[in-house]
């Protein structure tokens, strides 16, 4: 397990250096975005359209954050439960391009599949730790889907945002071996 600090947009190079327990810090533009943008991006897609925006190289925070407060760029921004946008992943990684996903929880076995397939990574952030993770993002921009409100998609400018490799491009999942490795015999 290393240490990674890492600008987005991913290069296909940066994704296959990380392994599962790499803590990673991430600068640069990722994108907030939940189930409900998830389906329209779906249906653009379904429909042979442009998505509002270009996910090649990029990374999805699963995330609705609250409310800036005064002298804020956010509200509290912990991560959502991953398995929502699970029916959605596949297509946005193998025809979108893109190249990483922070949220919580465990992923469906297509979205893993999907992440070794076409060289990606999914990150996990700490929930309940959402003040805490606000404290990384800098700038917070609605780019599509506004009448969304929360599940609008934002652009977010982090500096060391916070996160594990929990799938990795080699197809190792921290969740499945640190249960191996605690498990009782």
């Amino acid at each position: 397990m290393a240490t990674k600090y890492i600008r987005t947009p991913l290069t296909d190079a940066e994704v296959s250096d990380l392994r599962a327990g790499d803590q990673v810090f991430l600068s640069g533009v990722i994108y907030a975005a939940r189930d409900t943008a998830h389906k329209r991006l779906i249906a653009l897609l379904d429909q042979g359209a442009a998505l509002p925006v270009d996910l090649k190289g990029q990374v999805i925070y699963y995330v609705g954050p609250a409310p800036a407060k005064p002298g804020q760029a956010i509200g509290s921004a912990g991560p959502t439960t991953s398995g929502r946008m699970d029916p959605y992943t596949p297509r946005l990684i193998g025809e979108a391009g893109l190249k990483g996903m922070i949220g919580k929880g465990s992923r469906s076995p297509e979205v893993k599949k999907a992440i070794v397939d076409h060289k990606a990574v999914y990150l996990a952030a700490v929930g309940g730790a959402g003040a805490l993770i606000a404290r990384s993002i800098k700038r917070a921009e609605v780019v599509a889907y506004p009448e969304l409100g929360p599940e609008a998609i934002l652009a977010l400018e982090v500096d060391n945002f916070p996160a594990t490799v929990i799938n990795d491009c080699y197809g190792a999942d921290l969740y499945e071996e640190a249960i191996a490795r605690y498990a009782c015999k």
